[in-house]
C-alpha cells in the first residue's frame, strides 16, 4: 500500500490519475503498491501502517518506535492530533534558501482517521512537511512571484542550466523567470509582446525580443541549451512549440509550465508526459497549472 497526498484542490486530479485506489483520507489517498507515478501527489507515504491506540502516549510511543521525526496532518480531530504531535519531537523549521542543500534527515507522516487510528509512515519522498519546500523570499528584487516555480525546480529537484549557457525564456513579462536565469549566469534570450520590467530588462546577459512566441522560428534564435517558457496558452499550442524545437534539433532541455484554462486537460497532458525524458509535476508554486521537465539524456 502506498499513500499519496495532495491539496483539497487537486484532490480530483490525484483521482484521477491513480490507479487501484482502496481509500481516501482527507486529501491522502491510498491504493494498492507498486509506487505509481503522479503528477498531482505532493507528498507520497512509501511504508503507510494503521495503528490502532487507546491514549495521546500510546499514539506517540508508537510513532517514536517507528522513526524520529513527523510531521501531523490533520483533516479532523485536530485537537487531537495535536495532542499527539506535542509528545513528538519537535521539527525545526525547514523554510529554505534558493540552492541550500536539501535536509538530509527523513521526516515521516501521520494522520488520524479516527479517534483512535492513526496512519503512519515513516518513510516519505520528501524532507519537507507535507512535501511543501518554503522560501526565504526575496520581496524586493524579482518583478513578480512566479520566480519561485524555478527556486523550487533549480533547489528541490536539482534541474537548472549551468552558468554561460544559452536560454530561451518564452512569455518572459514582466521577468521573473528572466531574473532567475540571468542571476545564476545565463544569456537569456527573453521574447514576449509585453515588455520586461525596466530594472529586469537593464542587467546584463540579456537580450529582449518584442514579439509573439509563437511566431519565432527555432532558426530565428539559433541554437540554445535550455528551452524556458511561462506562456499563458492553452496546453496543445505549448505542445505544438515544444516539438517543433524538438524538431528543429537547437535544443535539447526544456522546462515549462502547462497552464489549464479551465478544467484540466488530462489528453495533452499525458502527450507531455509521454514524450522521451519528460517529467511532470504539480510544484508547491503552481497554481492550476503543473511544471514539465525534459533534461537531456546523460547516456
Amino acid at each position: 500500500m502506498i499513500g499519496y497526498l495532495t491539496t483539497e484542490q487537486f484532490l480530483p486530479e490525484l483521482r484521477e490519475e491513480l490507479k487501484d485506489i482502496k481509500s481516501t483520507h482527507g486529501n491522502l489517498i491510498l491504493a494498492d503498491g507498486p509506487l505509481q507515478e503522479s503528477v498531482w501527489a505532493h507528498n507520497i507515504w512509501l511504508d503507510p501502517q494503521l495503528i490502532t491506540f487507546e491514549s495521546i502516549t500510546q499514539a506517540a510511543k508508537a510513532l517514536k518506535d517507528l522513526g524520529k521525526l513527523w510531521t501531523p496532518v490533520t483533516y479532523e480531530h485536530h485537537r487531537r492530533a495535536q495532542l499527539i504531535q506535542d509528545q513528538l519531537p519537535k521539527l525545526r523549521s525547514r523554510v529554505m534558501d534558493f540552492l541550500a542543500p536539501l535536509p538530509d534527515n527523513n521526516l515521516g507522516a501521520w494522520t488520524l482517521i479516527d479517534k483512535n487510528t492513526l496512519i503512519a509512515s515513516p518513510r516519505t519522498d520528501s524532507p519537507f512537511p507535507m512535501g511543501e519546500v518554503r522560501f526565504n523570499e526575496d520581496k524586493i528584487n524579482p518583478p513578480s512571484r512566479a520566480y519561485l516555480k524555478l527556486w523550487e525546480l533549480f533547489t528541490v529537484f536539482g534541474i537548472m542550466p549551468k552558468p554561460g549557457e544559452r536560454v530561451v525564456d518564452f512569455g518572459s513579462c514582466p521577468g521573473g523567470w528572466t531574473w532567475v536565469l540571468q542571476k545564476i549566469g545565463c544569456e537569456v534570450v527573453s521574447i514576449d509582446r509585453a515588455p520586461l520590467e525596466p530594472r529586469i530588462a537593464k542587467l546584463p546577459r540579456i537580450e529582449f525580443i518584442k514579439t509573439n512566441a509563437f511566431t519565432v522560428k527555432p532558426e530565428d534564435i539559433g541554437k540554445i541549451d535550455w528551452f524556458f517558457s511561462d506562456i499563458i496558452c492553452y496546453p496543445e499550442k505549448l505542445l505544438e512549440l515544444v516539438l517543433a524545437w524538438q524538431k528543429s534539433g537547437l535544443c535539447e532541455n526544456f522546462v515549462c509550465t502547462i497552464k489549464f484554462q479551465g478544467a484540466t486537460d488530462f489528453v495533452t497532458l499525458k502527450k507531455f508526459q509521454a514524450l522521451e525524458n519528460a517529467t511532470v509535476r504539480h510544484l508547491r508554486h503552481n497554481k492550476h497549472e503543473v511544471t514539465v521537465w525534459i533534461k537531456k539524456s546523460s547516456s
